[in-house]
């Protein structure tokens, strides 16, 4: 099934990357997977859903590979202070044109572009303040959708001492009195609505590579993939 959506003019695309890496041991944007460090395999994920990305909160110089924006700073120290994903996410929606933005991180290199433009398309139709999906009764944190409006209500929970991304969605989606829709991925599937080219179940997208055992998960699964191709 083909999802219409507007495109750029109405979405921005980013990719967040401002976590420690501290499981990795190493900046873990730039670990290789299969060829390509992580930071471009979510680029190829949001421009293969039509969107032009932008980097969040990266801690590296990752300007080579799209154009980057630092963290919301809200206090002095902030610049030794990880403000969590959060942080990335109000930057990101003050400095975007878009009605929405999707937000993908950088350590999802398993994730479907059908289910970004799914986000996306059900955003705008249902107006919501922040579109979001399940895995097995688990809501998931990400990908997300979220409009425009939403910044002051998340700068709120920034600024909070609880900096937890999904308790901010729901305050954003009440400030706004708009719906914050949580569609079961399975459901999706089911319905023809998102599919993913390499066969792979859903449970398998939503592998946070954050460990040296995650991406050799993530190599093994990814390795499947070139093998059927071939």
């Amino acid at each position: 099934m083909s999802l219409p959506h507007s495109g750029d003019a109405s979405a921005d695309g980013f990719i967040l990357a401002g976590g420690r890496s501290s499981r990795m041991g190493r900046d873990k944007a730039l670990v290789d997977v299969a060829g390509k460090p992580l930071i471009q395999h979510a680029l190829d994920i949001l421009r293969s859903a039509s969107l032009e990305p932008c980097i969040a909160g990266s801690t590296s110089d990752l300007t080579v590979f799209a154009p980057s924006l630092p963290d919301d700073s809200v206090q002095p120290d902030s610049a030794q202070t990880s403000l969590g994903p959060l942080a990335g996410i109000c930057s990101a929606l003050k400095s975007g044109s878009g009605q929405y933005a999707v937000f993908l991180p950088v350590d999802l290199p398993l994730m479907p572009a059908s289910l970004i433009r799914y986000l996306l398309y059900r955003a705008e139709v249902t107006e919501s303040a922040i579109a979001a999906v399940s895995v097995a009764g688990f809501i998931q944190t990400f990908p997300v959708v979220i409009h425009r409006g939403a910044l002051p209500a998340l700068q709120t929970s920034l600024w909070s001492i609880n900096r937890n991304c999904l308790r901010a969605f729901r305050a954003a989606a009440d400030a706004l009195c708009r719906p914050f829709p949580i569609q079961p991925v399975e459901l999706l599937i089911q319905s023809g609505q998102v599919s993913d080219p390499r066969g792979l179940p859903p449970a398998d997208w939503f592998l946070n590579v954050n460990s040296p055992r995650d991406l050799t998960r993530a190599e093994s699964l990814l390795g499947q993939k070139h093998h059927q191709v071939s």
